[in-house]
């Protein structure tokens, strides 16, 4: 008889391999740049492309979801991520470092976003209905220790080679080199572990117009839905402050004091926002979903609204008196990426409610899909605009671009019982 591999054997490791291609590419590519002197205005503006292939991977879902499994397109993207990885540390001592690592990390965005569809899609075929609700927290939290590791620690240990060896991109090449061995390994260690569900198989009996048929059904059924054009606004605006700050936080603690920022090292901004950061994310997402299920999404929108915005005045504060307190700096990181955490849960739980109905997981997937876009394009522009008008003017300016966020949601209609926990 079969042994069923327990669900612990493969999902911490397969959501933190969702995980970290994520936050490489769109934070840990904007300090590596910082430190290799290309411009705000670039950064924000080449780096904030690379969230194009989160946006359209509803396009090519249910390609993944009809040829070969779940399984095979979760491994296969593990492997093409590590060669990835492996390109960006071969290109950084190249005089083209700055193209060549652009179209490494590309192909790991790529990868990445194919690698959330499959392993998603594959969470749902490996486990059953009381499974899946029973380790979507261990999931979710993984994913989280993995950004810990990226936004954290590795970039503690970048920056602790940018000191003890003077060379910047030998720094970032020995830490790409890990993340590629990382990824070999755990593309191996999933191909010998991953459990191989009968339900898990590619398509045999759909022809090609039934195909474009469901394609087109799933996308026109998404946009006649009621309110739609309100809730695709929601969607777009709801993180405009943040679109626009997760670009310059990073490039503003590196910069020097007489520039305007906050003169960090790469090792203390690990430690800051990667670290600090990141655990008071994580507090306020947990939080946030446990006031949710008590009281619902309606009841707590509001003080999530608030939330998400008003923490970002921590931000003008520190680029008006710019402390040298590395405890001060930490707990202004950690109170806005708080808010932040709890804030995101309406969010998260309005894109769910939206999506509730026939394709509901298409549906969630073209939510992500416009919650991405609401991400690249204000943040390509936000690196222009800072150097335009300096970082106190650009904190303030996202400060008044809260009032977008307060007006979407003025405009959307949530079921008063909507993530309330049902009394038996």
């Amino acid at each position: 008889m079969k042994t069923r591999r327990s669900p612990w054997s493969w999902i911490p490791t397969l959501y933190m391999a969702e995980a970290l291609p994520y936050v490489a590419v769109m934070t840990i590519s904007t300090i590596m740049y910082k430190k290799l002197d290309i411009s705000n205005t670039d950064i924000a503006l080449y780096t904030g492309w690379l969230y194009l292939p989160w946006v359209i991977k509803p396009f090519w879902s249910p390609f993944v979801d009809l040829v070969r499994t779940k399984r095979w397109w979760s491994v296969t993207m593990q492997f093409l991520i590590a060669i990835g990885f492996a390109a960006i540390a071969l290109a950084l001592p190249t005089s083209m470092f700055f193209r060549l690592t652009l179209a490494a990390f590309w192909l790991v965005a790529f990868t990445s976003a194919t690698h959330d569809i499959a392993a998603d899609g594959y969470y749902m075929h490996a486990l059953d209905d009381h499974e899946q609700s029973l380790y979507v927290g261990i999931r979710s939290t993984f994913y989280r220790i993995a950004s810990i590791l990226g936004q954290g620690l590795l970039v503690v240990l970048a920056g602790h080679l940018e000191d003890s060896t003077g060379d910047i991109p030998f720094a970032w090449t020995v830490t790409f080199s890990v993340m590629s061995a990382f990824f070999l390994l755990t593309a191996l260690y999933h191909q010998f572990i991953l459990p191989r569900p009968a339900s898990d198989h590619a398509a045999t009996d759909m022809k090609a117009s039934t195909i474009a048929r469901d394609f087109l059904d799933t996308f026109k059924t998404f946009f006649t839905k009621e309110n739609a054009l309100v809730a695709i606004l929601f969607m777009l605006l709801y993180r405009l402050p943040e679109a626009q700050l997760v670009k310059l936080i990073n490039p503003f603690m590196l910069d020097p004091v007489d520039k305007g920022g906050l003169g960090l090292t790469t090792e203390q901004v690990g430690i800051v926002y990667g670290t600090v950061g990141i655990i008071g994310l994580t507090i306020g997402g947990i939080l946030g979903g446990i006031a949710a299920a008590h009281g619902g999404l309606k009841r707590w929108l509001w003080p999530m609204v608030c939330a998400i915005t008003l923490p970002d005045l921590v931000y003008v504060y520190l680029s008006y008196v710019q402390p040298d307190s590395l405890l001060m700096v930490n707990a202004c990181v950690f109170i806005e990426q708080f808010g932040y955490g709890f804030g995101f849960t309406a969010y998260m739980l309005y894109l769910i409610y939206f999506s509730e109905g026939a394709h509901k997981t298409a549906h969630y997937a073209i939510c992500t899909g416009f919650m991405a876009l609401g991400m690249m394009l204000p943040g390509m522009m936000a690196g222009w605009l800072q150097e335009t008008i300096g970082y106190p003017h650009f904190f303030l300016w996202t400060i008044v671009c809260c009032v977008a966020t307060f007006a979407v949601t003025a405009l959307i209609k949530v079921d008063p019982e909507f993530g309330k926990k049902k009394r038996p």
